[in-house]
């Protein structure tokens, strides 16, 4: 889904409509029954905007038609359309933290249904978006927006053909998704990814998707600016298109005049003002391997607090240069303290590439992989340093989803209501907690780290579920957790229910 951004000076955040669209911009209907309604789509997702994103077929140029001296770009739609889908999406209600589940025939007594609070109460939640093929075995690239909160995903193809889909992996933080097609043919449409580095601000771009429930809609223009930071994430460098990008559109394709995918249309902003941003293909062709591997990106990580230089800083530090980024802070005990880094050292390339900025660093280490070995150059008190430095391995920050790894992660019981998923460092990451759950009641929250429970130390999730699962119904078990990026440890009580 494009969803909506504050249509000011300065670009603050994503922002998703309403829960009925599963966080997916794009029509929404209350129950699975309900019809759609093209018109009332419209003015219902125009409401809600906020007030404040193989087989190649090539379109070859040669080929393309003229009528009164307009170049058609119908061949292209021609070559690339039947690779890009809709993705419908289904999930069950999400229980409010403040309704509890009431005990059996109590919901009875007070004229309530039976079950009232329960998990899957109230009617269904739909939402749709769309997506493209990359891989004729049914590999298909939309956003995590999407998909993050579905139960069930169903994808359409311009044929006419539908097939059941699980979500392969995720990456809420550039909000990338992956699915596979269940029972599909291993020769489907496909479209490649092009280089989004070697298209030209005004190059001539083209977008398919299923804006408003209109499936397979063509829309053109130009590239009209590149590595936009519009606030969403930390990872932000999106092009900016003139091309129609509307609510339903998120996931498709942007192509260039080749058709190659040079970008996945994720946001615009609020109204009819012909801005869109795209997450660029070369970021996205980075994320692909982890998340055909595993179904989730783990990032490098320095363990500083960084800033932009700018020139008053420049001057003040007593430096020529004008571009780097400035270290303000270093936690203790990251990879930047242990390799030498230090306050006011100014960062300016990491393994050879060119750091600008504080967002060019977040972005540069974030490509790497944890564990690796990079050279990072930097100027400490006016004078050239080249240090060694072994990159961590990124942790969820606060408010941040962590996603599940497919293999290697392992659920506490669900009676305690919290998922947990092994860490590089040692202990269970909180990865989620169901509201209204002991574990939420307990103080849990999705990023903690689990390292002891009672007196039993956890290494890993698996420690962690074993020493839960044999708790006593009743118990109050005493819980020893570490916020991300902190030493320091916390206690959290969470009581075992009685079923």
């Amino acid at each position: 889904m494009a969803c909506s951004l504050p249509s000011r000076r300065f670009l603050t955040a994503l922002v998703l409509l309403p829960a009925a669209t599963l966080g997916a911009c794009g029509q929404a209907v209350a129950s699975a029954s309900a019809a759609p309604n093209p018109s009332a789509t419209v003015t219902a997702s125009a409401q809600a905007q906020a007030p404040l994103p193989i087989q190649k077929t090539l379109f070859n140029p040669a080929v393309g038609g003229a009528q009164n001296g307009i170049t058609s770009l119908a061949p292209l739609v021609d070559a690339v359309k039947g690779a890009v889908v809709n993705v419908e999406v289904r999930a069950k209600p999400r229980r409010s933290a403040a309704v509890q589940r009431l005990p059996p025939g109590m919901a009875e007594r007070f004229g309530l249904p039976p079950g009232f609070g329960g998990e899957g109460s109230g009617p269904a939640r739909q939402g749709a978006g769309s997506g493209f093929i990359i891989d004729p075995s049914g590999i298909v690239l939309t956003n995590n927006h999407v998909v993050e909160d579905a139960d069930q995903v169903r994808v359409k193809l311009d044929d006419g053909r539908a097939f059941d889909a699980e979500v392969m992996g995720r990456d809420p933080l550039t909000d990338v998704a992956l699915l596979k097609l269940k029972g599909a043919p291993s020769n489907l449409p496909s479209v490649p990814l092009g280089d989004s580095d070697a298209v030209r601000v005004g190059d001539a771009v083209m977008a398919i998707g299923n804006p408003f429930g209109l499936a397979s809609s063509v829309s053109a223009g130009i590239l009209s600016a590149r590595a936009r930071d519009i606030q969403a994430g930390p990872y932000d460098e999106f092009l900016q298109t003139d091309a129609a990008i509307n609510p339903g559109n998120s996931g498709g394709p942007l192509f260039n005049m080749k058709g190659e995918v040079v970008g996945m249309n994720t946001a615009i902003v609020g109204g009819a003002t012909g801005i869109g941003f795209a997450v660029p293909s070369k970021l996205i062709q980075a994320l692909l391997p982890q998340l055909k591997e595993t179904g989730v990106v783990r990032r490098g990580w320095l363990g500083l607090a960084v800033q932009d230089l700018t020139p008053d800083l420049s001057r003040a530090l007593g430096l020529e240069a004008m571009k780097g980024a400035v270290v303000a802070g270093v936690n203790r005990n990251s990879p930047g303290e242990r390799a030498g880094l230090r306050e006011e050292d100014v960062i300016t390339s990491v393994n050879g590439r060119p750091v600008e900025s504080a967002g060019g660093l977040t972005r540069a280490v974030a490509l790497l992989k944890p564990d690796s070995r990079v050279k990072v150059e930097l100027l400490r008190g006016g004078k050239a340093q080249t240090l060694d430095v072994t990159l961590g391995t990124r942790p969820a920050m606060n408010g941040e989803e962590e996603v599940q790894p497919r293999n290697g992660s392992a659920t506490a019981p669900r009676r305690l209501g919290v998922q947990l998923s092994d860490t590089r460092e040692g202990g269970a990451q909180v990865v989620a907690v169901e509201p209204g759950s002991p574990a939420e009641r307990g103080g849990l929250v999705p990023g903690m780290v689990l390292v002891q429970v009672g007196d039993q130390k956890i290494n890993s999730a698996s420690d962690a579920v074993q020493v839960l699962s044999s708790a006593k119904p009743g118990a109050a078990l005493l819980l020893r957790v570490r916020m991300p990026g902190s030493e320091s440890t916390l206690l959290r009580a969470v009581e075992v229910p009685n079923r």
